[in-house]
Order: structure tokens, then C-alpha cells, then sequence
């Protein structure tokens, strides 16, 4: 990343992959039951623990790909097709397969999880964030980290404020207006993801790029 438009793509790439619309009737069902101060300390640790473990990705994902002996490029090709997948589902308004399994999906609807599970992990801060936050954190330096964890801190509040105001959203966009603005995000996320692998593959294959 080099300058101001890589961070604004890192931030535009984040949060089609967090994805705040999908977020809001997943938080609305879960939080159906609480008062409004426990719906406000739920948003607060949904969002707290989405930028704990994105920020973890950032500082620590470079090593770990050392430590496991996984190029970048590869890693970005992997990364990007998890983004695809992710896309895929989004332009259906659907979770996906990526962000829930269907064990997850009925112990969130019986109620045997928090809200934090499955919610700020994995549907929100899971493969697909992680992996972003990773590639996009790669060989930058301390000033390039605490870039991005800012602009990891700038996603995680456009999620608080569309928690706070998931009662309000829900009513106004319905559940017709929720999955039309996840298919738009969901076709910025698949274009995304098609040049993330595309840069991987340039890497791994350089006779691609050749004349």
C-alpha cells in the first residue's frame, strides 16, 4: 500500500467484507429480548471484539505467514477466493457458508449463543476480514500498521453506529432494502476479490503478465 487511495480501498474492501447491513437483522434477532442497555453493551462488545481481532491480524498475520512458510502472493489468491465465495453468497443476501455454518445458524436461532458468537466472530471478524486485514498489513512498517489500524478503528465505528441504529435501519430499509444494499456490496466485494487473486496470480505465474 503506497498512498491514500490503498487505505480508502482497504477501508471500501472492509467493510463490504463486514458487510453492516447483513449485521443489523442478525443483530436485531439476537438483541430482540434485551433492553436497550444491554442491546447498547452487546453493540459495544460485538464491535470491541471485531477490532481486537482484526488488529491482532494486522500486527501479528506477517509473521504468522512466515512462521507457516505461506508467500503472500499465495496467500493472496487464497485470500481472494475466499472473498469470492463471500461475494457469491452476499449477491443471494445470504451469510454464506464462509461466515456461518448451518450448526452455527441454529444455535444462534435456539438462542445457546451470545451474540458475540457467533455474530463478532466468525460472521463478522472471520476468514475473509482476516484475511484482508492480512494482505493489506503486509511489509509497511510501524507507520503503515498504525495506518491501518486506524482505519480499522474507522470500519469498526461505521458498525457501532449502524448497531446502535439497527432498530431504526431494519424499519426504514426492511428486509427487501437490507439485501439490496448486501448484493450491491456483495458486487463491489467480487470485484475486489477477482484483482486481489489476480495480483497473486501475476506473482506466482509472471508469463501471465507476458506478451
Amino acid at each position: 500500500m503506497t498512498g491514500y487511495p490503498e487505505y480508502l480501498r482497504f477501508i471500501a474492501t472492509l467493510t463490504a467484507v463486514l458487510d453492516p447491513f447483513l449485521a443489523v437483522p442478525i443483530f436485531l434477532g439476537v438483541a430482540a429480548s434485551r433492553d436497550a442497555a444491554s442491546r447498547q453493551r452487546l453493540a459495544n462488545a460485538v464491535v470491541l471484539t471485531v477490532f481486537v481481532v482484526l488488529a491482532g491480524a494486522a500486527i501479528f498475520g506477517e509473521a504468522l505467514l512466515k512462521f507457516l512458510g505461506a508467500s503472500l502472493p499465495a496467500f493472496q489468491v487464497g485470500g481472494g477466493l475466499v472473498l469470492l465465495l463471500m461475494a457469491l453468497a452476499m449477491l443471494n443476501a445470504q451469510a454464506g457458508g464462509m461466515r456461518q455454518s448451518r450448526a452455527e445458524a441454529e444455535q444462534l436461532e435456539s438462542g445457546e449463543l451470545s451474540g458475540v458468537v457467533p455474530l463478532a466472530v466468525p460472521l463478522l471478524a472471520g476468514p475473509g476480514a482476516i484475511g484482508t486485514t492480512i494482505i493489506a498489513a503486509q511489509s509497511g512498517g510501524f507507520t503503515h500498521t498504525a495506518a491501518i489500524l486506524g482505519c480499522l478503528a474507522l470500519v469498526c465505528a461505521i458498525l457501532w453506529g449502524m448497531l446502535r441504529v439497527a432498530d431504526p435501519v431494519g424499519e426504514r430499509l426492511g428486509t427487501t432494502g437490507l439485501n439490496i444494499a448486501t448484493r450491491l456490496l456483495g458486487l463491489l466485494l467480487a470485484a475486489i476479490a477477482i484483482e486481489t487473486m489476480a495480483d497473486g496470480l501475476k506473482v506466482l505465474f509472471p508469463g501471465l503478465t507476458s506478451t
